[in-house]
């Protein structure tokens, strides 16, 4: 659990710990339908409009704001 609200410290973190288990034997599985690719995609959705001030953004702001691909 992370106790700081400090947005660059929360990417940090997030980039560090939950995309490893995302991005894990990617190559292997190779999400190739838009279902799974969304469902993928929906965990780092859901994390960047939780970030303070970022609610309000589009997905693609908050990506572009944040530097996340």
């Amino acid at each position: 659990m992370f106790l700081s609200r400090d947005t660059e410290t929360l990417v940090r973190a997030f980039i560090t710990y939950v995309r490893p288990l995302l991005e894990y034997c990617t190559p292997i599985w190779s999400p190739y339908s838009v279902t799974m690719v969304k469902h993928v995609e929906s965990v780092q959705r859901a994390f960047t409009k939780k970030l303070p001030d970022m609610n309000s953004l589009t997905y693609r702001e908050r990506l572009s704001l944040l530097r996340l691909e």
